[in-house]
């Protein structure tokens, strides 16, 4: 584990709004890119104190040292895999009693679920379902005998618009959806909020990467490919990571006490329901 801790913020930039977060401690899973790196780069510009987890050393540096110097907060890291039990215990020796934790993990592969073993499922549940069981199991007593807790799942759109093709994902964020609707209930009373972010297609590398299989699969050029994809969006876009890192670090606040096992569905109107 390794810790990064710097107290200024750069010259002209503007402070962020008061979340009510300055000293709140956080674990953010899969924090090193993409949407996990967003929700940190919020929740320490608020003033939280920031433990970044992810599998892989390097990256996870350069991204506490990034978030430290932005917004002068204390960062730490630690390189684990929270799909393994050592992983989940890692993360708890390094950050106890956090305030605040924020589940997340890469999809499984999209495929066809007649190719798909039982070690395949058991890795997805792992991974995209149990790993964040598991790390709730592990701190939502300590928040609760605190007073105060925040829990935010980032799962995925497809939890409720399922496609065909990512159905390791649609089973194992389904459970944790299912799992996360009696947790909420039992722990609000004491000061413990549980919410689901489920994200549509936002610009990230994993986006671009599915972009170039996709484009490879059907011989055509990725900015074809990706170019389709963002005009589908009734915003004629992609999302933008700190877009669901801002509505994460709210959803943490003593101002959204109130909100409580939600689904919320960040992709820009996409999903056509009423619900």
């Amino acid at each position: 584990m390794r810790t990064v801790h710097l107290h200024h913020r750069h010259e002209g930039e503007a402070p962020a709004m008061d979340l009510g977060l300055k000293g709140r401690t956080a674990i953010v899973c899969a924090a090193s890119r993409g949407l996990g790196r967003a929700c940190a780069e919020a929740l320490a510009a608020e003033g939280a104190e920031i433990l970044l987890v992810a599998r892989t050393a390097g990256p996870l540096e350069e991204a506490a040292a990034a978030i430290a110097g932005a917004h002068g907060a204390t960062v730490r890291w630690v390189a684990a895999d929270v799909a393994t039990d050592a992983g989940i215990a890692a993360v708890v020796d390094a950050c106890p009693d956090p305030d605040i934790l924020v589940n997340n993990a890469g999809g499984p592969p999209p495929g066809d679920f007649r190719d798909w073993d039982r070690a395949a499922w058991h890795r997805a549940l792992d991974a995209n379902m149990l790993s964040a069981v598991l790390l709730v199991r592990a701190t939502v007593d300590g928040m609760s005998a605190r007073g105060f807790g925040r829990i935010v799942n980032i799962t995925s759109s497809a939890v409720r618009a399922p496609l065909p093709i990512l159905g390791l994902s649609n089973g194992a964020r389904a459970g944790l959806t299912g799992f996360v609707a009696g947790l909420a209930r039992e722990v609000a009373r004491h000061g413990v909020t549980v919410n689901n972010l489920l994200p549509g297609t936002f610009d990230t590398g994993r986006l671009q990467a599915n972009f170039e299989a996709r484009a490879a699969r059907e011989g055509r050029p990725v900015e074809e490919v990706r170019a389709a994809s963002r005009r589908a969006n009734p915003t004629g876009r992609f999302g933008d990571p700190a877009e669901l890192g801002a509505l994460c670090a709210y959803l943490c606040s003593p101002q959204a006490g109130y909100i409580n096992g939600q689904n919320i569905v960040l992709d820009g109107g996409a999903h056509s329901s009423l619900a």
